[in-house]
């Protein structure tokens, strides 16, 4: 079982957003071919590629620095937008989720941080 103290918060909520954001970037290349007349060519690599993307960038939100990627990301996605309309929309909300998790995770990681270090110091103070 894992620690409690170890267990990251914003990991977990980063990771959901980019796994629903691959499945919502995966499902926009269709979208892209059939409807914004955007050849396959450039459609599949850049909607699939970006899916995958996301997916990968869940699984290495151990590191501080996939969280960059994931930032990264997100423009990819809203620039989708340029080939895509639609997605300056899907796009901006997965933004706005990414950040919000991102920001809110942070927040409680550093309230968990100085609750457990109360809670220490008050046990080895003898209270």
């Amino acid at each position: 079982m894992t620690d409690e103290r170890e267990r990251s918060p914003r990991r977990g909520m980063c990771a959901a957003v980019l796994s629903l954001e691959a499945i919502a970037v995966g499902l926009s290349t269709p979208v892209m071919i059939g409807i914004s007349d955007i050849s396959p060519g450039v459609a599949l690599p850049l909607g699939l590629g970006l899916a995958v993307l996301c997916v990968l960038v869940a699984g290495m939100l151990r590191r501080e620095s996939a969280y960059l990627l994931g930032h990264v990301l997100q423009v990819g996605a809203v620039a989708l937008g340029f080939l895509a309309p639609l997605m300056f929309v899907v796009g901006g909300i997965f933004a706005l989720l990414w950040g919000t998790a991102y920001g809110l995770g942070r927040k409680i990681e550093t309230e968990r941080a100085a609750a457990f270090a109360a809670y220490d110091q008050r046990r080895e103070s003898g209270e």
